[in-house]
């Protein structure tokens, strides 16, 4: 559970690449024992964030603090405490699971008599003790994504980046990883996640949903869905594409969007209603349209904010 202690810090955190802004005066909070997850499509300055707060890119404004520390002006410092798996982590394939987790040990220093008890702990919690004498190459692609977690851990970071680490990797593999990232912030580990499912972003405590460069909303998942002023409906039609074309034109229609067989539809319930958008689709030659309101997921909500431009 998050405390009062803030681990991570920004303000005003910039960064540009020539003309390109790839992170836009970003400006977040997150305290220890939390998964805080940033979301977004590619392109939408997730990883250069990331980058930014492990000391591995100068920002070009603003500033950020990881544990108590200036990621500028402390690099050392911030490094010694935190963990970094990045999308393409740097496994060595022809080593097996535990050269891997030795090799790393050797790297951050780790003495011989702590690495066992620890590599013994994080194989346990990975359920990877029957895989250590695998190699690498071997695995699939969840349990790669374990073992570089679990070499990740070693040092016993205090804040975790990921970049995408499920990117990929099958349902019940995400699942297993969600579950051990459950138990690390149970320990105290604060997460910083990055991720492109909507879905899975609502397992984190707070999110902070991103589009292009900019952190255009904050909160924990079922905040940002039900604090929306606009109305979720699910459309079903006959036609669904000229369903989508005629609703999508008119006034107070937010978005409408596929779902499956179906549409979701946001619309600002001060400039038209669900009445009014019947009367169009009927006029219009629409057959068997129908309205249900619904409940919006984090991925209806995220496109509704996009379509509204607030950012």
């Amino acid at each position: 559970m998050a405390t009062n202690e803030v681990m991570v810090e920004t303000a005003e955190l910039t960064r540009r690449f020539g003309g390109l802004t790839a992170v836009d005066r970003l400006s977040l909070r997150v305290e220890r024992g939390e998964i805080f997850g940033l979301v977004g499509p590619d392109g939408a300055g997730k990883t250069t964030t990331l980058r930014l707060l492990c000391g591995l890119l100068d920002p070009t404004g603003g500033s950020a603090h990881v544990a108590g520390f200036d990621v500028r002006r402390a690099p050392a410092a911030v490094k010694d405490r935190i963990g970094y798996m990045a999308q393409r982590f740097g496994l060595y394939l022809d080593l097996t699971v535990a050269e891997n987790m030795r090799f790393y040990a050797d790297l951050f220093g780790i003495s011989q008599e702590e690495r066992a008890s620890l590599a013994g702990r994080l194989l346990r919690m990975t359920r990877m003790e029957p895989f250590s004498a695998r190699m690498a190459k071997n695995l699939s692609g969840g349990m790669k994504q374990k073992l570089a977690l679990m070499c990740t851990l070693l040092h016993h970071p205090e804040v975790l980046f990921l970049d995408e680490p499920t990117n990929g990797v099958d349902p019940v593999s995400r699942r297993d990883f969600w579950a051990i990232l459950y138990q690390l912030v149970k320990d105290g580990l604060t997460v910083v996640i990055t991720t492109a499912y909507l879905d899975e972003a609502e397992r984190c405590n707070r999110v902070g949903l991103m589009h292009r460069g900019r952190l255009i909303r904050c909160g924990p998942p079922d905040a940002l869905k039900r604090n929306l002023d606009e109305i979720c409906y699910q459309v079903e039609a006959r036609e669904p594409r000229r369903a989508r074309e005629l609703l999508r034109q008119l006034p107070g229609v937010v978005s409408v969007e596929p779902f499956g067989a179906a549409l979701h539809l946001f619309l600002s319930p001060s400039l038209t209603s669900v009445e009014t958008l019947e009367k169009h689709a009927a006029s219009s030659g629409l057959s068997r349209v129908t309205f249900r309101q619904i409940a919006p997921s984090l991925e209806d909500a995220f496109i509704a904010l996009i379509n509204r431009g607030e950012f």
